[in-house]
């Protein structure tokens, strides 16, 4: 299962290749390693804007993931805008031609193994240069819920745009 970041500033491509579940802990874990990856280069970056579907793993609605974005936007100080594209309508999504040029490159491919997986979409390029490939052989609980409790200590960090709630959220980080 991949998860990529196509960071539109370098035009860079950034893929995790899981091996358990796509859960809200994969997505924001492998958000986590992308950012200690490359914040030396990032110096004065204030904010992240993360344009995302409103999959089940990273919905706007899903308390684990909203809980670990609060916690990672207070460890790195980032404001976190999560901007969300309405369904079926994925294709404004850039991650998405990523992800189309890599069904292309590896086309009629048999992808049998992680090692065949890793190997063709090392050698992709996008605008002519390969993505970072990692992998992650973490393995994810499925259906990881935050209680009511838990989830209010970290309401304030969280703001929901009032034209589009459910499309629109801003997390800060707790001072």
């Amino acid at each position: 299962m991949p998860f990529g970041i196509l960071n539109l500033l370098t035009g860079l491509v950034w893929i995790v290749l899981g091996t358990s579940y796509e859960t809200s802990d994969f997505w924001v874990d492998c958000l986590e390693q992308w950012w200690a990856a490359g914040k030396d280069s990032w110096q004065g970056i204030k904010r992240l804007v993360i344009r995302l579907d409103n999959g089940p793993a990273s919905g706007s609605n899903r308390t684990q993931f909203l809980k670990r974005l609060a916690q990672f936007a207070t460890q790195t100080g980032l404001e976190i805008r999560l901007i969300y594209t309405p369904p079926y309508h994925s294709k404004y999504n850039p991650i998405e031609r990523v992800w189309g040029a890599l069904e292309h490159h590896w086309n009629v491919t048999l992808l049998q193994t992680l090692d065949i997986v890793r190997e063709w979409t090392q050698t992709m390029t996008w605008e002519g240069t390969p993505p970072t490939v990692q992998t992650s052989q973490t393995v994810y609980a499925k259906g990881v819920k935050v209680s009511k409790v838990e989830m209010s200590q970290y309401l304030d960090q969280i703001q929901r745009s009032d034209t589009l709630p459910k499309w629109d959220v801003t997390i800060t980080p707790k001072v």
